[in-house]
């Protein structure tokens, strides 16, 4: 099985792409919403830039902050 990846950017025409591949035997939809401004690039920097604060705190150079201080903050 191979995926295919179809992204759209008229909303206005989601449901008549769904609908087409709906009429395929041979195929399923998995329809996934995509959060403005989330991509891929933004999703790694904030991957890179909390490894970079955990090492800070390793090395004493910052201070961590208490999981229910976080949490409270969420």
């Amino acid at each position: 099985m191979q995926q295919l990846i179809i992204n759209i950017s008229d909303q206005s025409k989601i449901s008549f792409i769904m609908e087409l591949f709906n009429n395929f035997s041979f195929a399923t939809i998995e329809k996934k919403e995509v959060i403005e401004g989330d991509n891929e690039h933004k999703i790694l920097e904030n991957i890179k830039q909390g490894f970079e604060e955990m090492k800070l705190i390793e090395q004493g150079k910052e201070k961590s902050r208490p999981f229910k201080e976080l949490i409270n903050e969420l």
